[in-house]
């Protein structure tokens, strides 16, 4: 017998009450607004990248187990939610443009301004290819929308990629936490493993930067 749409929803709110902070909220905008509250909160995650979409997305997948929302709603919404997001932090990446993204990079320390120049070609060349892949990327999935915006790629071909990679993204996590079921929850341990590792990796990166613009200051060198 299925489960009716009440039944699953209250059954939506018995596994996500022990959750506490993102888990329950998240788990009460999809119980209480279904797609429409999954495609928010997904959203709000683009924006502000603290929330994470590996509690979110699966989350999503485990009320459309339920009856919730349909798998086609719950993607629907989510790779909507994700669009919208991004074209917000591209909004700002525009508005902040190149000119105040160089006269900002001449005030910090360590750097020149043919680093950014080369940022920028390597962006003009790479660009659709960062973002289609950046948005399947654990944290760069939201920063990379910004410098698309200070570049000024073009909105059409911006938000096709975004709708593209968020797609992918997406459907991965809501499919695992569909399948999953109550143990939805143990994505995000998996992908959050991964998150670490790709700020870990940014911190080395960043780092050894640091480390070499140093050592040429100290040597002289150009």
């Amino acid at each position: 017998m299925h489960l009716t749409l009440s039944a699953a929803a209250h059954r939506l709110s018995a596994a996500s009450e022990p959750q506490e902070g993102i888990a329950g909220w998240a788990a009460g905008l999809v119980e209480t607004f279904g797609g429409p509250g999954a495609g928010a909160a997904i959203a709000l995650e683009n924006v502000f990248p603290p929330l994470p979409s590996e509690v979110i997305l699966p989350l999503t997948g485990f009320a459309a187990s339920q009856g919730v929302l349909s798998i086609a709603s719950a993607l629907f919404w989510t790779t909507l939610g994700s669009v919208v997001g991004a074209v917000a932090l591209y909004g700002v990446g525009a508005v902040f443009g190149r000119e105040r993204m160089h006269a900002w990079w001449a005030k910090l320390p360590l750097v020149k301004a043919s680093d950014l120049v080369r940022t920028e070609a390597w962006f003009a060349r790479h660009g659709t290819k960062a973002v289609l892949l950046g948005r399947m990327v654990p944290v760069f999935r939201s920063l990379i929308s910004v410098p698309a915006g200070v570049e000024r790629m073009p909105l059409p071909v911006f938000v096709a990629l975004t709708a593209a990679g968020s797609l992918v993204w997406n459907t991965v996590l809501v499919m695992v936490g569909y399948l999953l079921g109550d143990q939805w929850d143990v994505v995000g341990s998996y992908v959050g493993v991964v998150s670490k590792v790709v700020l870990a990796l940014a911190v080395v990166a960043l780092a050894g930067y640091v480390t070499m613009r140093v050592r040429s200051r100290r040597r002289g060198k150009p």
